[in-house]
């Protein structure tokens, strides 16, 4: 499912983002957006929890399930 894909997008690109906090304390979106209190950092902090949410239902769907709509 094209969701699921662009879900677990987000997730991976959080994921790199938060790397680089704890190895280079570097936030990726705070630098691009000015700020971590930035509405634009604030959205897109928001989007990628938004993602790692959805990205939990991947745990339960059967392996068929998952299969059948890729």
């Amino acid at each position: 499912m094209l969701m699921d894909r662009i879900a677990l997008l987000l997730v991976i690109v959080g994921a790199l983002n938060w790397g680089s906090v704890g190895m280079f304390r570097f936030d990726l979106v705070a630098w691009l957006f000015g700020s971590q209190a930035a509405l634009g950092s604030r959205i897109i902090y928001t989007v990628i929890a938004l993602a790692g949410l959805w990205c939990v239902s991947l745990l339960f769907r059967s392996r068929e399930e998952r299969h059948e709509v890729m």
